[in-house]
Parts: C-alpha cells; sequence; structure tokens
C-alpha cells in the first residue's frame, strides 16, 4: 500500500513537472510567435497625393465612399494630428524619406518655386541621404516603389541616374519619376500657362521698347555703338524666348514618363486605365515576394491634377472627377489589402495610409470644376502651414500587434515612418547625422501615451514659417507663426490669384511678436491669441524661440538641391526614349500589352 502510494505520489509530482514544462513550452513559443510577427513584418505603404484630411470617412467625411480606407482605421490607428514635413510634393516625400527635415538635405528652395518641375533638372534627393528603403534592403527586404517618386533623375547626364529611385534602396521602380501635372493630359489646361503668358509678355514689351528707344538713339546719333550688335544680342534673346515657348508647348513629351526600373516605357504616359495599372504592378510583386520580407511602396499620382479616372468609376461619386478619382484610388488600397489576405501576409504586415500634404484647394479646373480636396474644419491648404496644409491622414494597421480602433491624438510626423520600419526591419538608425522622426511603436502599443515631438518646425521651402510646441506638463499644443501668406482675393482661404501661396516678399506677411494659437482649444486657427488673452504669452514665445536657435545651430549647411541651376532644364539631362526629332515619343508598354497572352 505505501509502496502504491509513493508511486502515486511520484507519478503526481512528475505529471505536475510536465504541466508545468508544457506551460514554459508553450508560454515560449507564444514568445517566439509574437516575437516573430513583430520582428521584420512586411511594409505596405499607401501614399495619396494633395488628399485633404477631409476627404475620407473614418475624418468624417459622408459624401465620398472610402470604405477600404476607413477600414484600416477600424482594424489599426488613427493619428489625428499627424503632419506632414512640408506642405510641398518634393521636400514632404524627402522628410518623409530620410526621417529628416528636407532643409537637412537640401531640399528646400530659397525662391518661389519649391518642387522640380522638369525631368531634364539636375537636383534630387542627394546620393548621402539614407532612406529606410536602403536601410530595409540592407536587411535583406525586397524593396518597391510603384507610383510617383518626385526626387530627381539625372545629376550630369541623361543616364547616369543618381537621384532614381533604385539609387536610393529600391529594387523594383515602375512609376512617375517626375509629377503628375495639368499639363501632362490634354485638355486640362496647363499650370504654366499664366506665369509664361505674364513673363513672355513683359519681356515681348521690354525688347520692344529697347528696340525702339535703341533705333531712335541711333536715329538722333546719341548712340555710337555697333546697332548691329545690339540687334545681334536681341535676336539670341528672341531665339531663347522662342526654345522656352516650344519647351512649354511640348512640356508633355519631356516630362510626362513612365519607366520601369532604369528604362522609360511610356513618353508620354497614358493615363487610360493608369490605375489599374499601378495596382497590378503592385499585387505582381506581392506574389513574387509573399515567402521573405518586402517593402512596398505604392506611391498613387492621386489626387493631384490632372484628374482621372477609369470608365468603372467616372461619373460615379458625388464630387465630379475629383471624387471619382479618390474612390477608385480606395477601390486600389481595397486590391492591395485582399492580394494580402490572398498570400496569408496580413497578420505579418504593417500597414501605413497617408498623404504627402493637405489638399490643393485653388485647384479649378478650365471649365471651372473643382479639383481640389477638403481639409475638414482646417484652415488652408496646400503650399502653407497652416493646419490644412500639413495635417494629413495617418492610419496604421497591423493586426495582433496594434489594436483596433485605436485613437491617437498626439502630434505624429510623417518623419516618424522612418525609425519605425527601421527599427521593426532589424536595422539600426544612421549614427552620424541627426534623424528628427521618432519611433511610433510604443504609442501605437500603448507603452505610452506622450509623443517624443515636444517641438516640430513647419517650413515654407528653406524659411521657418511656424513651430509646435507640446510641452511635456500641459494639454496645450501651442503654435506660433512667424509669418503667414497672403490669402487673394482678401477674405478667401487661399492663394486662387496665383494657384498657389508663396513664401517670401509681398506674398507674405510678417509677425513681430509671432501669432500665438493654442491648436488645442482652436484646431481651425481662428483666434489668435495675446499678451491680454494669454498671461504666459511671452514665456511661450521665448521657450519657442530658445528651441528655434537650438534647430537652427543643427542644420548644415548642404547643396541648395531646388537652386535655380539645379531645377532649370537641361537637354542633356533630358531623359529620351525615340529622339528630339520625335519629341521623345514611345509606347513600349502598349506594344509589350499586346504581345502578351
Amino acid at each position: 500500500m505505501r509502496m502504491e502510494e509513493g508511486t502515486f505520489e511520484m507519478f503526481s509530482s512528475t505529471r505536475r513537472k510536465m504541466v508545468f514544462l508544457f506551460h514554459v513550452l508553450f508560454y515560449l513559443w507564444e514568445a517566439s510567435k509574437a516575437n516573430e510577427i513583430i520582428s521584420k513584418p512586411n511594409i505596405v505603404i499607401f501614399m495619396a497625393d494633395d488628399l485633404g484630411i477631409g476627404d475620407l470617412g473614418c475624418f468624417g467625411n459622408r459624401t465620398l465612399r472610402t470604405p477600404n480606407i476607413d477600414k484600416l482605421a477600424r482594424e489599426g490607428a488613427m493619428l489625428t494630428q499627424h503632419i506632414a514635413a512640408s506642405p510641398l510634393c518634393t521636400p514632404s516625400r524627402a522628410a518623409f524619406m530620410t526621417g529628416r527635415y528636407s532643409v537637412r538635405s537640401g531640399i528646400a528652395s530659397v525662391h518661389r518655386t519649391g518642387v522640380f518641375l522638369f525631368s531634364g533638372s539636375s537636383g534630387g534627393l542627394p546620393s548621402e541621404e539614407t532612406t529606410f528603403a536602403k536601410l530595409l534592403q540592407q536587411e535583406g527586404y525586397s524593396t518597391a516603389l510603384i507610383g510617383k517618386w518626385h526626387l530627381g533623375i539625372n545629376c550630369n547626364h541623361s543616364n547616369d541616374f543618381c537621384h532614381h529611385p533604385l539609387s536610393h534602396g529600391f529594387d523594383y521602380f515602375y512609376g512617375i519619376p517626375l509629377t503628375n501635372l495639368r499639363d501632362c493630359i490634354p485638355g486640362h489646361g496647363s499650370v504654366f500657362a499664366e506665369g509664361v503668358k505674364m513673363y513672355i509678355h513683359t519681356a515681348l514689351q521690354f525688347i520692344g521698347i529697347a528696340l525702339i528707344s535703341l533705333k531712335a538713339m541711333h536715329y538722333l546719333g546719341l548712340s555710337k555703338g555697333p546697332i548691329r550688335a545690339l540687334g545681334y544680342f536681341f535676336l539670341v534673346i528672341s531665339v531663347l524666348l522662342g526654345l522656352l515657348l516650344l519647351l512649354w508647348y511640348n512640356y508633355r513629351y519631356l516630362n510626362c514618363i513612365l519607366m520601369r526600373n532604369h528604362t522609360i516605357i511610356q513618353q508620354p504616359w497614358i493615363n487610360e486605365n493608369f490605375t489599374q495599372r499601378f495596382t497590378e504592378e503592385a499585387k505582381r510583386f506581392i506574389k513574387r515576394n509573399c515567402k521573405a520580407p518586402f517593402l512596398l511602396f505604392l506611391s498613387y499620382p492621386h489626387v493631384h491634377t490632372a484628374l482621372f479616372a477609369s470608365q468603372a468609376f467616372k461619373g460615379k461619386s458625388r464630387h465630379g472627377l475629383y471624387g471619382d478619382a479618390v474612390e477608385e484610388m480606395d477601390w486600389s488600397v481595397g486590391e492591395i489589402l485582399h492580394a494580402l489576405d490572398q498570400w496569408h501576409l496580413s497578420e505579418k504586415t504593417l500597414v501605413y495610409f497617408t498623404s504627402d500634404q493637405g489638399a490643393h484647394i485653388e485647384e479649378i479646373s478650365i471649365n471651372g470644376e473643382v479639383h481640389g480636396g477638403y481639409n475638414g474644419i482646417y484652415k488652408g491648404g496646400k503650399s502653407t502651414n497652416w493646419e490644412g496644409g500639413i495635417r494629413v491622414p495617418g492610419l496604421l494597421r497591423w493586426p495582433e500587434v496594434v489594436e483596433p480602433n485605436t485613437h491617437i491624438d498626439e502630434p505624429t510626423s510623417n518623419m516618424d515612418i522612418f525609425p519605425t520600419v527601421v527599427k521593426l526591419a532589424g536595422a539600426s538608425l544612421p549614427r552620424d547625422r541627426i534623424i528628427d522622426g521618432h519611433d511610433l511603436m510604443p504609442l501605437l502599443q500603448g507603452n505610452t501615451v506622450r509623443s517624443k515631438h515636444e517641438f516640430l518646425f513647419h517650413y515654407c521651402n528653406a524659411h521657418l514659417n511656424a513651430v509646435r510646441w507640446h510641452p511635456g506638463n500641459s494639454t496645450s499644443i501651442w503654435k506660433v507663426f512667424f509669418f503667414t501668406p497672403n490669402f487673394s482675393p482678401e477674405g478667401s482661404n487661399g492663394c486662387f490669384d496665383y494657384h498657389v501661396c508663396f513664401c517670401q516678399g509681398d506674398f507674405v506677411t510678417y509677425h513681430d511678436p509671432p501669432l500665438l494659437f493654442d491648436l488645442s482649444k482652436d484646431p481651425e486657427e481662428k483666434n489668435p491669441l495675446t499678451p491680454e488673452t494669454e498671461s504666459h504669452f511671452y514665456e511661450i514665445i521665448q521657450v519657442i524661440q530658445e528651441a528655434v536657435n537650438n534647430h537652427t545651430t543643427s542644420l548644415p549647411s548642404v547643396p541648395n538641391q531646388l537652386s535655380l541651376d539645379n531645377i532649370l532644364w537641361k537637354p542633356w539631362l533630358q531623359p529620351c526614349c525615340s529622339s528630339f526629332l520625335q519629341f521623345c515619343y514611345c509606347d513600349h508598354e502598349t506594344e509589350e500589352n499586346k504581345d502578351m497572352p
């Protein structure tokens, strides 16, 4: 009997140990599974172009249908104070790719033009800059950019590709290296029309007056210089103006280019079924890389003008062609999410959706149709640092890692994606430069409730325009403006007379002391505070000024990629898939598609 009891006790003890061991192994298996999920996830990035935060259902729109983008919000996190690092395409995308204010890389103009306008320009994202794509590529990720780049192509000749996506960490590129403009689609007008007309008219007037004056002086004997030499001089000027007009009239052929990797496959690109082509390229990339970690950056040309929509979506929305384009983009997002489900990748994929800046509210078509988006309650739009220009959608979904229906109201930046995905990929952040973004995972997983961004600096081209301060011991979010754009016509919400707002000269009003707002109480930026209405007015200004001083001393001296020399068209840098005599025309993509079974 005692022997049986001893045997039973020994058996019982062994059983308890086995159960304990099973629990330990199960815990370790779960931990390793969780670690596997959180380590080296796939990364899918959707970036819209000029999309307003008020255009999406998840941010309050009730007339545009965006069910797939709204699904990301329901199944993940919404960043309600997500800030673009610039209110213009090129500098915003440079900051996004590098996690650094674009002024640090020289992507910050000191004159009016703040973006690249010609494919034959020499400026672009410097090779010294490190993108998150390059760091993920080094960690074994397959990387693809499908859609818009807008960060330059060549430096010294037409095929050095120094600024090309493949030189900045992408294994595969299918898209437009410049941008989508009205000039790219016949019948949509030109963004250069008013400026060219104004400058050409002034130049011709000057030449005419000068020639008449010189002829009169020569007739009266007041000019002893060689009139013929002066005539040749003005002939050269006239020829240059003629070339400028030729470049303008052929802008579409020279600059609206579709590339696959380093090869031009359509020049000019054809917008028919453009969204479907981008979407199918993205789905094929996912299929090719479903067995290993990948980075897919789907950078839509939507809803930058010229607007386009396929027959399946044209005329279907309640907001004209703009609404059609938004709803077709939403369809594309849904197709990519379905592909992730199809290949059982959703649970191991971080998905991020945003826009490069706010809606371009001044966009009115040549027929008078509104082609700009809606920024909700926020003031201003693209090209301004009012909230409407820089507060953009920020949606992140990652099942089992990010809780559904998470709302984060803390200030975050599109620069934060850089450190977030780099750390998730197991790479180290560069130590030889300042990274202005911060890892979002502590906020997304609820490990902290405060953003690491105490200050955010808002640039208008190379000019520090505004600063946001979120004190650690306060719920207030202070924002100061050192200057503000002069809206035109007066009393409007934008710069409709100029198509965009500018950053200097007579186009702005300077403020001393700066304008001060508390965004936590006045997100519409309607009521600037004064020393009479805010007792700590001067203390707040002083703290922000000290932050500005610290920030500006951290800025390196770098070549300006948006200098006049770097943005002007250079014929020897012009990408061309045939010859100048043929206006560089080719359509290899259509030919390839015809040959496909």
